[in-house]
């Protein structure tokens, strides 16, 4: 599959990569590899990038569009994103994916190539490089890198494929662990401490067997606040948050819940189905963020027209395999 590919970034003509809303250092490297690597290629990213993103694309001087025509394009790519409606443009015209998270089924037009064993997109696209036979320069390779490093959690949930990666792209491009590190760490801001903060205020939670749960309801950062959540001791954390008629869920469970089977992604992906929207960016529940989007993770959900219901944070989780989960509902007229 990745020769197909390979042969189709080759083709003539006008090339764009788009990029998940809120898309993280992950999604940006892999976008980024592929320009360096095939040229003529542009970077779109409709719904934004998150703060470490917009930092590694002003280090390595990355152009990053905020809003494209897709009509003004021969062929249009999508990374790290598991459904369309995480793209925030028409994902019917989109004839390249790649990911690795989760496969939920909307993809199936495409010429795609999906790899749920990877812990990140950005070794994916260092596999493709190698098959369209390009070695990565010192920009590239740095990207790639912080993708690699930034999804395993700073190596917390890596695994051999993804050093065996990491060691190839740091032998290649010729840089540094201390080079990525710089790179990517930055103190967290004002405004994603307060969040976590407003999120503690209004934490709810309750024993699941051994368990904790804990559900809680924000307006930003919602990843950075269940992980907040999951280190003052929950071991899988819900946050709401609502945006106009649209909300979001976004789920972390710690990594032991993760190696007995739970798998984020998966579970809501159910409540997705549920609502009528395509489940999240999750890999096995570990971690992973998007919108309908990679020890705990985080899942986010995102229903067009529907509307948190009022004290939805409040609520106890239920006992058995949705534990915590705030369930969609739409509102009464």
């Amino acid at each position: 599959m990745l020769i197909d590919i390979v042969q189709a970034l080759q083709g003539p003509g006008r090339k764009v990569v788009l990029l998940h809303g809120n898309a993280d250092p992950d999604a940006l490297g892999s976008a980024f590899a592929i320009q360096q690597a095939f040229g003529d290629v542009a970077i779109a990213a409709p719904g934004g990038m998150d703060r470490v993103s917009k930092v590694v694309a002003s280090k390595l001087s990355i152009e990053v569009m905020e809003t494209v025509d897709l009509s003004e394009f021969d062929l249009v790519a999508a990374v790290d994103s598991s459904s369309a409606e995480q793209l925030g443009v028409d994902g019917s015209l989109v004839t390249v994916v790649i990911d690795h998270h989760a496969p939920t089924g909307a993809w199936t037009g495409p010429l795609h190539h999906i790899d749920e064993s990877r812990r990140s997109c950005a070794e994916i696209v260092l596999d493709l490089l190698h098959e369209a036979g390009h070695v990565p320069d010192r920009r590239t390779g740095l990207a790639l890198a912080a993708g690699m490093l930034t999804d395993s959690g700073h190596f917390r949930f890596a695994n051999a494929a993804l050093l065996n990666s990491m060691a190839t792209v740091l032998r290649e491009s010729s840089i540094g662990m201390d080079e990525i590190m710089d790179l990517t760490e930055m103190e967290s801001d004002v405004s994603e401490r307060v969040s976590q903060l407003k999120g503690a205020q209004r934490l709810r939670f309750d024993r699941v067997g051994d368990k904790i749960a804990a559900v809680s309801q924000g307006s930003a950062h919602e990843s950075s606040v269940c992980r907040a959540i999951i280190l003052a001791g929950a071991d899988v954390a819900f946050v709401g948050s609502q945006r106009d008629e649209n909300f979001r869920i976004s789920a972390r469970a710690k990594q032991d819940l993760v190696r007995k089977g739970l798998h984020l992604g998966r579970l809501l992906d159910a409540v997705g189905g549920e609502t009528e929207n395509s489940g999240g960016r999750a890999r096995r529940g570990r971690r992973a963020h998007g919108q309908g989007r990679r020890g705990g993770g985080a899942q986010h959900v995102h229903v067009p027209g529907h509307g948190l219901p009022a004290g939805a944070a409040g609520r106890r989780p239920r006992p058995g395999g949705r534990e915590g989960v705030i369930r969609p509902s739409r509102r009464r007229p």
